[in-house]
């Protein structure tokens, strides 16, 4: 007995395996028959073969290129037939097709198809596919961040796109979720939609794989003034950056906004808040690796303050920005700066007393010796008992 159920056992696995060419070679027909039947139909009869098609068991395994296929038919017709309802529905079940068989190579037809057809189901179908068939396809991702970019610049030119194709484009973007569509989504998300819109932006950005520090940057370096200083701005909000992190934020805000031109006053304003909050933030962290940018900053806005264009305000936070850098170089320009008001007091005796005592206290801080002779001649001068006390109180600071 056992030994006719092994003979029987072998025998139906030598008619399987001999049967395999033969399903493989029926699985070849049958795409060629729906093929042959789809040509010779009506526009109506097409999309009942299609659909046939996506229910037969021997498509299974080629409904992919067989959508494909049909798109290809789509693509042929768009000029003449993309606003005809039957071509759009046959074309829907195609691209929809496409992403539910997760068939990759139709990726840049379905492109194609986004391009070549107007109507919102059939675009927002396309989408749909591209978030499944897209993942880490960078042309594909690379097309649909430029349209995003596109649909931006339209909305701020006053013309109102369709906020459907817009939603289901934030979404698919979301879905795929490439590093390099943080800056356009999150210009997305601060340029004045509705809120509805504006809160799918702020959703796909959450789905965005990656350092999020490097992409607020990255908005900085590449969007325009008003949305570097939104990006710096969310740096800042956000609780999960370390020291570190910070510090990098501010030494490349500070970057950012010393190197960018202005086209207008907003855009002005816009660098000028970001420069200033650049600087706070380096002051709290001490983030010495800024000093280079620090000093030119310091000096920026020295000129600045001399020709009305900058307040005491943001001088006396560049001298104090400067004393947390601690460095040789900050302390040469700070004790410049010093003998230039001992020079003024000695000649008119006049001088800011708040700049003053905000220049003693940041070359105490650094304390290097290169100030001595500059904090030593205040005692020769008739400052108030205030400022001669403060200028002793820096020089036992200084490191010799």
């Amino acid at each position: 007995m056992k030994r006719s159920y092994k003979i029987a056992s072998i025998f139906a696995a030598a008619l399987f395996l001999l049967s395999m060419p033969l399903l493989a070679q029926d699985g070849e027909s049958v795409i060629t028959s729906y093929k042959r039947n789809f040509i010779r139909a009506n526009m109506a009869t097409k999309i009942d073969i299609v659909k046939e098609a996506g229910l037969d068991p021997l498509m299974q395994e080629r409904l992919g290129s067989y959508y494909e296929y049909v798109m290809s038919f789509s693509l042929q017709n768009a000029d003449i037939l993309r606003d005809d309802p039957d071509l759009i529905q046959l074309t829907i079940i195609a691209v929809k097709g496409v992403g539910e068989s997760i068939h990759l190579p139709a990726v840049q037809s379905l492109w194609r198809v986004f391009m070549a057809f107007r109507d919102i189901d059939t675009r927002v179908a396309v989408l749909h596919s591209l978030s499944i068939v897209g993942k880490g396809d960078s042309w594909v991702i690379d097309n649909l961040n430029q349209f995003l970019t596109n649909q931006n610049n339209l909305y701020r030119s006053g013309m109102d796109p369709d906020f459907t194709l817009l939603s289901a484009l934030i979404e698919s973007l979301g879905v795929l979720g490439d590093g390099s569509s943080f800056p356009v989504l999150f210009s997305t998300m601060i340029t004045e939609y509705p809120e509805e819109i504006s809160q799918l932006a702020s959703e796909a950005l959450t789905q965005i794989r990656g350092d999020y520090k490097k992409y607020l940057i990255d908005v900085m370096q590449k969007n325009p003034p008003v949305e570097k200083l939104a990006a710096f701005r969310a740096g800042l909000a956000n609780s999960a950056f370390s020291p570190a992190d910070l510090g990098e934020l501010g030494e490349n805000g500070l970057a950012i906004s010393l190197e960018t031109e202005a086209a207008n006053e907003e855009e002005l304003a816009a660098i000028q808040d970001l420069r200033y909050a650049a600087v706070r933030l380096l002051t709290q962290q001490r983030w010495t690796r800024a000093t280079p940018l620090v000093i030119k900053h310091f000096y920026q806005v020295q000129s600045d303050y001399a020709e009305g264009k900058a307040g005491k305000e943001q001088f006396l936070e560049a001298v104090e920005c400067m004393g947390a850098m601690g460095s040789s170089d900050a302390a040469q320009a700070l004790s410049l700066q010093l003998g230039l008001i001992n020079s003024q007091m000695e000649r008119s005796g006049t001088y800011d007393q708040e700049l003053l005592l905000s220049l003693i206290q940041a070359l105490g801080e650094i304390g290097d010796k290169i100030a001595f002779d500059y904090l030593l001649y205040i005692g020769y001068l008739p400052y108030p008992d205030q400022i001669q006390a403060a200028a002793r109180e820096a020089m036992n600071k200084l490191k010799w």
